[in-house]
């Protein structure tokens, strides 16, 4: 039996629930882990350690862990040389400077002299450094977005998802440092066992994601029609063209992204697509 990987995921929060989610779309099955730091996969060689977020990329840096889905954000505040093996699609946000609504933001450069609060002081302070401004950092753990209320800075920099928070605590978005996503990260330099079982799991993590990107389509099609409707098609390679028991008429089935789909729908109706049909994708093999 190989050497199982072994993988760090959140152990608690905003990452944790869509990690599992889809390690087990990519079919691996683990047990029950969630209140204790390790877990089993029962169909796959991979163990599961379930960590503070804070400290992941310093567990997979010193080589406790194999790999990581941990936020791209927090790897650029821990400032660790860890590879990015694939970017995963969930828990994006945006690492930001908030104000107070009532002031007048004129551009980074009123951000001189003043006082920002955070919970990442590395990044800002790289963000600070390129652009040649003079802050006062302080450094704090949660509750970021009341500093400013309370007296204690003229700004905030923390991460932003759908802005609610700022909102309900009189904040506005002026800056955005960085955007981020969850992604599965490295340690360098795996033995060849383990890089052959993560190169598994990533073909398995892009099917799951070519699934998720694309749609099967069905549809009926005039014969006269065909070559044209192929033609607007922005499908895999050939679609498939199947006679219909009607003469003159032919079903073509194909696979297209979700996102195009709307863009030519009237197109295929114009050319008589008729009983259009978008099925999700279970998985996709490449």
């Amino acid at each position: 039996m190989p050497q199982p990987l072994k993988i760090a995921v959140q152990k608690s929060g905003r990452l944790l629930d869509g990690s599992l989610a889809l390690l087990k779309e990519c079919g691996i099955k683990i047990d029950n882990g969630k209140n204790q730091l390790k877990a089993n996969a029962r169909n796959y060689p991979l163990e599961v350690y379930y960590l503070r977020n804070s400290d992941i990329p310093g567990y997979v840096h010193d080589g406790v862990a194999d790999i990581a889905i941990i936020g791209q954000n927090t790897i650029t505040e821990k400032d660790l040389d860890l590879e990015e093996i694939l970017p995963l699609g969930f828990s994006k946000c945006r690492l930001s400077i908030a104000v107070p609504k009532e002031v007048e933001y004129t551009g980074d450069n009123w951000l001189n002299g003043k006082k920002i609060a955070t919970s990442y002081p590395t990044s800002l302070r790289q963000f600070l450094d390129r652009k040649g401004i003079k802050a006062d950092i302080h450094v704090i753990s949660g509750s970021v977005e009341i500093a400013p209320n309370i007296g204690l800075a003229d700004a905030i920099c923390d991460l932003v998802s759908s802005g609610n928070t700022l909102f309900r605590n009189g904040l506005k978005e002026v800056e955005v440092m960085l955007k981020s996503e969850a992604a599965l990260f490295a340690r360098r330099d795996l033995p060849q066992e383990k890089q052959n079982l993560l190169d598994q799991l990533v073909f398995r993590l892009k099917s799951v994601q070519a699934a998720g990107n694309n749609k099967y389509l069905l549809m009926n099609a005039p014969n006269e029609n065909v070559e044209r409707i192929i033609e607007v098609l922005p499908g895999m390679k050939s679609p498939t063209v199947m006679p219909l028991a009607e003469s003159g008429w032919s079903s073509i089935h194909t696979v297209i992204s979700e996102d195009r789909f709307w863009e030519i729908i009237d197109q295929l109706k114009a050319l008589g697509g008729q009983g259009i049909l978008v099925i999700p994708i279970e998985k996709m093999i490449l």
